[in-house]
């Protein structure tokens, strides 16, 4: 007499892979396929639109290394660029996801509760006093951004983390370390102050194979914590008393998320600035495509990436022959949401 089936929950599809097997969402799985293909279509099109405009061949030759007379545009000029872009956009997805995901609010994104700020004040402290090489400002950031996370986990922490005075220490160390910024530029180098402020615009103008290599081998090292994290999100989202039953550590767990995403945020903020708002869309964006419990990184990074690379592509070409830095597009998007977040949490409509 064989074993009876076990129940599989609705909507998800269980996967056999060799010995193992795992279930699936089946809409989470067909939302990330979409998003991977629409974010290639991006690519191209972020390719092909310039000064001069690329054939879609010509990009896809250049990509798969054949000869091709737009060689020098495609590969030279505009993929270091969209490199820098698609790693800022997954790394900042997944950062505000992870910490969405801890403070269980979907106004705790990096760019409100100030780690983007910590980041950019360490930053600019730097390039007023002369370092201004970009082979040393990111490790710079990361330091900024982690000092600003853990003044804020400290100052939120009272025998556990609360989500709500979370968000709100965080959104007054973020004012504080604005004002300290421009503290900086008012007193540094005038020119410096000029070069400061477009970095805290949020650009990828000028940005090459120099900021994009270290910037994916350090997203590269960081893939296995990923993972660890995409598995340990589910206990989190579950209600303390739950999870500790289940013998779930959280204060450890929490930490180390915070942690991941602290590091993700602060490492793409030192390579493009701080481009506001990309951490606090994608992920919610990301949630309501996939309908799931729980905020789902890999959908939330693709996100994040399309609308980087989106808006920069704008950026490039509203005003054309003027540049706009892409945090000016993304404000401008994200601003609105932002506020229409804080009205729907006073009216309550917003889920923890």
């Amino acid at each position: 007499m064989s074993a009876p089936a076990l129940a599989r929950p609705a909507g998800y599809a269980l996967v056999r892979a060799g010995r193992g097997s795992f279930l699936l969402h089946r809409r989470a799985a067909a939302v990330a396929l979409g998003l991977a293909g629409l974010l290639a279509a991006v690519c191209v099109a972020y390719l092909c639109v310039g000064e001069s405009f690329v054939a879609p061949g010509e990009v896809v030759k250049v990509l798969l290394g054949r000869p091709s007379p737009d060689d020098l545009v495609v590969g030279t000029l505009r993929l270091p660029r969209l490199t820098v872009g698609l790693l800022v956009g997954l790394a900042f997805g997944v950062a505000g996801a992870l910490i969405q995901t801890v403070a269980r609010n979907p106004l705790a994104s990096p760019d409100i509760i100030g780690i983007s700020q910590g980041a950019g004040a360490v930053t600019v402290a730097a390039l007023t006093f002369g370092v201004t090489s970009y082979a040393v400002l990111p490790y710079l950031s990361v330091l900024g951004g982690l000092a600003a996370a853990a003044l804020v986990y400290a100052f939120a922490w009272r025998g556990g983390l609360h989500a709500g005075r979370f968000v709100l220490i965080g959104i007054g160390f973020a004012i504080a370390l604005r004002s300290v910024t421009s503290l900086l530029m008012t007193k540094g180098d005038y020119l410096v102050a000029q070069q400061a402020q477009i970095w805290m615009t949020g650009s990828l103008n000028g940005r090459g194979w120099d900021i994009a290599a270290p910037l994916a081998w350090v997203l590269v090292a960081l893939l296995p914590a990923v993972l660890w994290a995409a598995r340990a999100q589910r206990t989190v989202s579950l209600d303390d008393d739950t999870a500790t039953a289940l013998g779930v550590r959280l204060g450890p767990v929490r930490l180390g998320l915070v942690a991941l995403g602290v590091v993700l945020a602060s490492v793409a903020t030192g390579a493009a600035g701080p481009v506001d708002f990309v951490a606090l869309l994608a992920p919610q964006i990301a949630r309501r495509m996939t309908r799931t419990a729980q905020i789902p990184l890999l959908s939330s990074a693709l996100t994040g990436a399309v609308i980087v690379l989106l808006a920069d592509l704008l950026a490039r070409r509203l005003l054309s022959p003027t540049e706009l830095p892409v945090g000016v597009l993304t404000a401008a998007v994200g601003a609105p949401y932002l506020i229409w977040l804080i009205m729907r949490s006073r009216s309550g409509g917003t889920k923890s």
